[in-house]
């Protein structure tokens, strides 16, 4: 068994996610979202979609870019 990296949890059935040359051991995908996820840079909500970037910045849409002064971004549709 391996423990959750996150919530301690040991755990029969972890998962390991493999990113930017690091191994991340979660037992749910709540616990990697946390972990993993990029935070939106105007209403600090984890970003598990698509989001938007703009000028190096992630967002978890147009909106939330627009009210940070990004100009230009839409959501696709």
């Amino acid at each position: 068994m391996a423990r959750c990296e996150v919530c301690g949890n040991d755990y029969g059935m972890t998962f390991e996610v493999h990113a930017q040359g690091a191994v991340h051991v979660f037992d749910c995908f709540s616990c990697a979202i946390h972990r993993m996820a990029p935070v939106c840079e105007h209403c600090r909500c984890p970003i598990i979609g698509q989001g938007v970037q703009a000028d190096g910045q992630f967002f978890c849409g147009a909106h939330c870019a627009r009210e940070e002064g990004k100009v230009g971004v839409v959501d696709h549709v």
